[in-house]
């Protein structure tokens, strides 16, 4: 397993720690494919019942580390695509996987939300089945901030959680919401002063439960909503690939980094 990403197993339970404190977590490529390995070592595990991913230090993830753009634009058409043709037997590209692997396992996955929760981190944890959030996280989907629009699996958990209004504001403004805001949203389960102390007693309850019945009930409501997965998480692909890296989007990146207000063609 990558130094991005730590397992611990604890007779049927499972935890998932991001492990890059220094940086808050922040995605870099290596990261992407820590969490997607992670999440995929865990469908092998026939003992785990119940999996808790949170983040280590400050904050559970704060998206994207931004100095990965310079590489990915320096290897756009490659990056654009791995967007567009995902592995064999995969319906989720490389960025999509981190968050989609989740809902891919058959057992309850259980968020532990503090600090910032932004972009990539915040779409890797609505991949979750339950979000137990601190009062003072602060949740944002950052991509629009760099002129993007979020494509980690956002057509396959947030039209579950909130109104389609609701999800627009959220995807073309950068707001950023308490954990009560986010709570009163619907985009986490509950509050807790010490969320991974909260996510630790509800997946030991869940373990303690018919494993049977727990994968049953996941499955009878992730499998009742419309959309495939295939199909909207290549809509996701088809919208990014040509935005990621033009003129507007390199000038949003410019823009955040130089402090300055952007200047848009």
């Amino acid at each position: 397993m990558s130094d991005r990403v730590e397992i611990a197993i604890d007779g049927h339970i499972a935890e998932v720690a991001l492990a890059r404190p220094e940086k808050m977590n922040a995605l870099d490529m290596a990261m992407f494919s820590a969490i997607a390995e992670a999440g995929e070592s865990l469908k092998e595990k026939q003992d785990v019942r119940v999996v808790i991913l949170y983040g280590q230090g400050e904050s559970f993830c704060a998206g994207i580390d931004t100095g990965i753009f310079g590489d990915m634009i320096a290897r756009i058409g490659e990056i654009r695509q791995q967007m567009l043709n995902p592995d064999a037997g995969e319906v989720a590209n490389m960025f999509q996987k981190p968050a989609h692997v989740w809902a891919e396992l058959d057992i309850p996955v259980i968020a532990a939300l503090h600090g910032n929760v932004f972009g990539g981190g915040a779409q890797i944890a609505l991949g979750a089945d339950f979000r137990i959030a601190a009062p003072d996280m602060r949740f944002s989907i950052m991509e629009n901030r760099w002129g993007l629009v979020p494509d980690m699996g956002i057509t396959r958990s947030l039209p579950r959680l909130v109104r389609a209004d609701q999800a627009k504001e959220l995807i073309m403004t950068p707001r950023i919401l308490s954990g009560a805001e986010a709570l009163e949203m619907g985009l986490v389960t509950r509050l807790a002063d010490n969320p991974l102390a909260a996510a630790r007693d509800l997946a030991r309850d869940l373990a303690a439960r018919s494993p049977e019945a727990i994968q049953g009930a996941k499955r009878l409501i992730d499998q009742s909503w419309n959309m495939e997965a295939a199909a909207s998480l290549r809509l996701e692909a088809e919208i990014q690939a040509p935005i990621i890296a033009s003129p507007n989007q390199v000038e949003a990146v410019m823009a955040n980094v130089q402090k300055r207000p952007p200047r848009f063609r």
